[in-house]
């Protein structure tokens, strides 16, 4: 971005007042409709809303590549690509997808690789399992001046997409390109942090830096920590635009925003609520749920009985409920077998807690069900949970409580750290 340039938005306004998430001429005032939304709900506007109603002054004169997917659509379902397309005010010239892809028609582990999308002609390039010097040589090849990212998280640390964005910010560090973060609703909240930390030396796709298993915070906050605290050697040239209208106790049904499924496996706001507990089972031997029309919600096993919903309903975890359970995945873990198990059922959201129900859930199911075990030997649990310290636990008898308080003092440090970079 030139100096002279640099110079007229500092005159203008326009990037301070979008970052800043204050209505301003350049922005547009929000209608009384816009802030009811649909139903009755306060109506939220996106980074994305907020830029397109500035005339995408921050990306004027430069060429842009779009990160996203799915979820990068407006308030009336249109994506975001599609209408960047369309508007002569921006340069937009190459679209980067994460895991599932740009279109979202791969499962999970898998992307769409390198192609032309048919509805824009633009050129697609497939992010997922780059970093680096790598990545950095895609975005130098497509040309681009300036990243702008827009993708739809669900809170949990071990859903890929923050560490896509991670990965994109250092590598765009790396090729010397700007970088934009449109900020999004986090759909359970950003009330709290929750959960063991990671440890880096259990570091991967699933959890790169240590931050807890529920953040807390909007991807926008976690941009401007992860250039801060993990990126501080080789920053990259960020800038974020804030929403309007969104407050930290929003669940997604509050923002009067569509519902577009992250991922295969996250069709509705439920499933994003429980999902920061529940997917520990993808280091078990029980199915979490993938195959059924509630994943994360449905966890169970063949010979698993009404004893477990028993245990778990002892434990009178706060906000949940659980229901014996019998289905049979159509994929992954147990297909096509009738399996038992348990169903979720949150009665009350603001007093759930879905970390300390993911770990009353494991340790119960290793005291009902015979079967019970770890995949690969422990390692996807440990990844999950950010170091071995939860299964080592609950191999060892831990109840509940006593994990739960393992993890408090690196819990509570974070908290701290997390302060500084929220801006709602």
């Amino acid at each position: 971005m030139s100096l002279s340039r640099r110079g007229l938005l500092a005159a203008t306004g326009a990037m301070g007042a979008l970052a800043a998430g204050t209505p301003s001429a350049a922005a547009g005032e929000a209608t009384e409709a816009e802030r009811l939304g649909r139903a009755g709900a306060r109506r939220v506007r996106t980074g994305f809303d907020r830029l397109a109603a500035a005339g995408y002054a921050p990306l004027a004169g430069e060429r842009v590549g779009v990160i996203t997917n799915p979820t990068g659509v407006t308030a009336e379902l249109r994506h975001i690509v599609d209408v960047m397309h369309a508007d002569d005010r921006v340069d937009l010239i190459a679209v980067f997808g994460p895991e599932h892809g740009f279109r979202g028609t791969a499962q999970a582990g898998g992307s769409e690789g390198r192609y032309d999308d048919p509805a824009t002609g633009l050129p697609v390039f497939d992010t997922y399992r780059l970093s680096g010097q790598r990545l950095a040589d895609v975005f130098t090849a497509s040309g681009v001046d300036t990243l702008v990212f827009d993708i739809q998280d669900v809170g949990a640390r071990f859903y890929t997409y923050i560490w896509t964005l991670y990965d994109c910010m250092r590598s765009a560090a790396l090729a010397g390109k700007r970088f934009v973060v449109l900020d999004r609703p986090n759909p359970i909240t950003g009330r709290r942090a929750l959960g063991p930390v990671l440890d880096p030396a259990y570091a991967s796709f699933v959890g790169l830096e240590p931050i807890p298993q529920t953040h807390g915070m909007t991807v926008a906050e976690l941009a401007l920590l992860f250039n801060a605290e993990f990126l501080r050697e080789r920053p990259v040239e960020l800038e974020t635009v804030r929403m309007s209208g969104w407050r930290r106790g929003d669940f997604q049904d509050s923002t009067g925003l569509p519902w577009v499924p992250p991922s295969p496996n996250m069709p509705t706001p439920d499933t994003a609520l429980v999902y920061a507990g529940t997917c520990l089972f993808e280091g078990t031997t029980l199915s979490e749920g993938r195959g059924t029309t509630r994943p994360f919600e449905l966890l169970g096993a063949p010979g698993i009985d009404h004893r477990w919903a028993a245990a778990a309903n002892a434990l009178e975890l706060p906000g949940v409920r659980f229901r014996e359970a019998y289905f049979a995945p159509t994929f992954s873990k147990f297909t096509g077998q009738t399996v038992g198990g348990v169903q979720l059922h949150v009665h009350d959201r603001e007093a759930f807690d879905p970390v300390r129900t993911g770990i009353g859930l494991l340790v119960t199911a290793r005291r009902s069900w015979s079967g019970f075990g770890w995949t690969q030997d422990g390692r996807w649990i440990d990844r999950l949970t950010g170091s071995g310290r939860v299964r080592a636990l609950i191999d060892a008898g831990a109840d509940t409580d006593a994990v739960v308080a393992s993890w408090q003092p690196e819990l509570a440090a974070f908290r701290r750290l997390r302060r500084r970079y929220l801006r709602y």
